[in-house]
C-alpha cells in the first residue's frame, strides 16, 4: 500500500529522490540543464511530500510560495520502476490539498517539453497550459501550467 508523509527538504529520502530526478533531468535537458537547475534548488523547502511502499521511498514532490495566492509545484519525481501506479497523482493531490489548507488559491508549475509523462499527469489532474511565467518566460523548452484550488 502506498502512503505519503509531509516533510521538508531536510528529509533524507526526499534528498535522495531529488538526486535521482536531477540525474534524469540532466539527460533529458541536455545543454539546457544548468539553466533549469538554478531554479530547482531544494534549500529551505518547507512543504515536501514523499511516497512510500513498505518503508521504501518511491516518489516525491514539493510546493513553495510563488506569491501570496499561489504555490509553485516543484521537484515531482517517481522511481522509473514505480511509475504507472498512480503514485505521482497521489503526491500531486497531497500537495494541492496542503496548499489549499495553507489558504493558497492556485498552483502553478513548469515542466519541460521533453517530459511527456509529466505533461500528461498535469493535464489529467486538471492543470491548464498558461503563458510561461517568471524565469521561464520566453524559454522555448518550458511549458507552464496552473490550476485553481
Amino acid at each position: 500500500m502506498i502512503s505519503t508523509i509531509r516533510t521538508t527538504s531536510d528529509n533524507p529520502d526526499f534528498i535522495e529522490l531529488v538526486k535521482l530526478l536531477d540525474a534524469d533531468l540532466a539527460i533529458r535537458d541536455g545543454d539546457d540543464h544548468s539553466f533549469y537547475a538554478q531554479f530547482n534548488t531544494i534549500d529551505a523547502i518547507k512543504y515536501a511530500v514523499v511516497a512510500y511502499e513498505d518503508e521504501l521511498p518511491l516518489g516525491c514532490g514539493a510546493i513553495k510560495e510563488y506569491d501570496a495566492d499561489t504555490m509553485e509545484v516543484k521537484r515531482m519525481y517517481v522511481l522509473p520502476e514505480s511509475r504507472n501506479r498512480g503514485i505521482a497523482g497521489t503526491i500531486l493531490s497531497d500537495l494541492e490539498q496542503w496548499a489549499n489548507e495553507l489558504s493558497y488559491k492556485k498552483c502553478i508549475l513548469e515542466t519541460g517539453k521533453k517530459q511527456p509523462e509529466a505533461i500528461a499527469l498535469y493535464i489529467k489532474h486538471g492543470y491548464r497550459v498558461i503563458p510561461n511565467y517568471g524565469q521561464y518566460a520566453g524559454v522555448e523548452n518550458s511549458l507552464c501550467f496552473d490550476k485553481a484550488l
